[in-house]
């Protein structure tokens, strides 16, 4: 798994067995390689309609299988297993362009969204099939693609006595609702809006660092809340679900408008770390009080993903969830981390399978489907 915080890469070593709410997984072993500067610098170039290159997109598609073949190779290496040991191989890809909202293309509307790490590159350079490109054929049913983590929340974290809330801060917060004992057709789940993508990039332009560790520059401010209602009266955050949001909204553009917004009232580089931040956090709460306490309350929020570390967000979610308890997936047996990684583990061990791993009730699709391309490696 990549994301759009466009960090690097997570790769996730474990055995499968079974399928559905049956389905076992013993985690073998984990691995996050960062980025180098120069491949991070030209995703993120060619991640903004105005800077990308067909020839750039083309080149980072074949560049991109060999970063994740070499991520492969590690967490073997690192788990003491050969590459004879592997049987698959699920890869999310690069995000590089998300537009699930019908669009005008050549007189037809057209959904698409569009991931890098050519699948069959991957395959033959592993020599074991590769299930990627996950999210077209939920696109190609009306769906928004996105997000494809609840149905990996719906098999490994639905309680029979217990509401969750399942929230995966990355460079964008997704929140997934599992009733007590639900079905598939109960869950809810949608992108609330920005959660590492924003402060990251705040965090570069003000004080040249690629993150805000322990949230520390933004705990050293104080938040403008006339600049976060501001904020929060953004389009997408009054979107009905299904919805789903990338580096398209939430992208340069984004940061320069909340840029300029802070310099006129003349914050410190804290403070606009701060109102950040809280955007975060205020998001996703506002998002779960008006798309889903009204029908479905939650008994606890657990969080995995890059912004479980920054501890100011996290004491800000304690603030706005109270008295909801916020908890790191790990007190509840997931790897805070790898979980994405795992989840798209399981997309691909569902696919061989027969299994279909879309949610309509989350998309908006109008069927369940499998997901994902299969790509076989030369025998």
């Amino acid at each position: 798994m990549s994301g759009t915080s466009l960090d690097g890469v997570d790769a996730v070593l474990a055995r499968l067995e079974g399928h559905g709410p049956d389905l076992t997984i013993e985690q073998e072993g984990f691995v996050h390689r960062p980025y180098p500067d120069a491949l991070r610098t030209l995703l993120r170039r060619n991640s903004t309609a105005q800077q990308s290159s067909v020839s750039d997109i083309t080149r980072l598609d074949v560049r991109l299988a060999g970063v994740y073949a070499d991520a492969v190779d590690r967490v073997l290496a690192d788990a003491g297993r050969s590459a004879g040991a592997l049987d698959l191989v699920g890869s999310h890809g690069q995000t590089v362009h998300h537009l699930p909202e019908p669009a005008d293309c050549a007189g037809e509307a057209v959904r698409a969204t569009l991931q890098l790490g050519c699948p069959s590159t991957l395959a033959n350079r592993l020599g074991v099939p590769v299930v990627g490109d996950f999210r077209p054929a939920d696109m190609a049913l009306g769906g928004e693609g996105a997000p494809l983590v609840p149905y990996f929340d719906y098999v490994t974290s639905t309680a029979p006595d217990e509401a969750r809330g399942l929230l995966n801060l990355g460079g964008i917060a997704n929140l997934t609702v599992l009733p007590a004992d639900g079905r598939p057709a109960d869950v809810q789940a949608f992108d609330t809006g920005p959660a590492n993508m924003v402060i990251d990039a705040l965090a570069d332009r003000l004080f040249d660092v690629p993150f805000d560790p322990d949230g520390q520059h933004a705990a050293a401010g104080t938040a403008d809340h006339d600049l976060l209602a501001d904020l929060l009266r953004g389009d997408y955050f009054h979107r009905e679900p299904p919805k789903s949001t990338g580096r398209e909204t939430f992208g340069a553009d984004y940061v320069d408008r909340l840029l300029g917004a802070a310099q006129s009232r003349d914050l410190t580089p804290e403070d606009v770390m701060a109102t950040a931040t809280l955007l975060t956090a205020a998001s996703v709460y506002q998002a779960y009080a008006r798309y889903v306490r009204p029908e479905q309350s939650i008994d606890v929020l657990i969080v995995s993903g890059g912004g479980l570390h920054n501890e100011t967000l996290m004491t800000m979610l304690r603030n706005a969830f109270s008295p909801i308890p916020v908890r790191s997936a790990a007190a509840y047996g997931l790897d805070a981390d790898a979980k994405e990684a795992l989840c798209f583990a399981v997309l691909a061990h569902e696919t061989v399978n027969g299994t279909p791993t879309n949610l309509p009730s989350v998309t908006g699709a109008s069927a369940s489907t499998l997901l994902g391309s299969i790509s076989v490696p030369a025998s």
